[in-house]
């Protein structure tokens, strides 16, 4: 059986090497006390990520929205803002999947369920398809798409796709202070 240590440490692991796999630049803080496990550079746009291990529970993926920890008073959870986090990212080891949630899809739930397959009462309003969260999928559609990786003749990779990465972006763009980040782009 995992600990919850484990399991953070996987699900973040997890959720980078996906981001890589993608082309998206993925920063880890250097010191603790930040509300974020992760930022994706997803040029222009730096997204602060806090990283989540989600659970199956048959037909659903549960995504726990909060923090947990133990102090003299007991156990404390604490949910996240829009001024803390800018996503949810969440690996769910059963279906080796990973998923991306916006702020903005989670509102102020405890927990996000992301519907596999169908209800069995056909209920067809306020659900969320798991399909819709899936990594690659969410973050192409939220923040413009994503470069794809294709074969030249020769061999040599090639990206494809919107050029500059977020050149559809239709949200506000969040960047740190060119100062701050050491960057030479304009």
């Amino acid at each position: 059986m995992l600990t919850t240590d484990e399991k953070g440490s996987i699900a973040e692991l997890a959720i980078a090497s996906a981001a890589a796999n993608l082309r998206i630049g993925v920063f880890k803080a250097l010191t603790d006390g930040e509300r974020y496990d992760l930022i994706f550079d997803l040029r222009p746009t730096l997204v602060r990520v806090q990283c989540k291990w989600a659970t199956r529970h048959g037909d659903v993926v549960g995504v726990r929205a909060y923090s947990c920890r133990r102090t003299a008073e007991g156990l404390v959870r604490r949910g996240y803002s829009a001024d803390e986090i800018d996503a949810i990212a969440a690996y769910c080891l059963e279906l080796d999947a990973c998923y991306f949630i916006p702020f903005e899809a989670i509102g102020n739930q405890r927990v996000v369920q992301l519907r596999l397959r169908p209800t069995r009462n056909n209920q067809r309003r306020r659900i969320r398809w798991a399909e819709d969260f899936e990594f690659a999928a969410t973050l192409r559609r939220q923040f413009g798409a994503v470069a794809q990786l294709g074969e030249r003749p020769a061999g040599s990779r090639e990206a494809t796709g919107s050029s500059p990465v977020g050149s559809t972006l239709t949200s506000p763009v969040r960047q740190l202070p060119r100062a701050m980040t050491g960057s030479t782009r304009t």
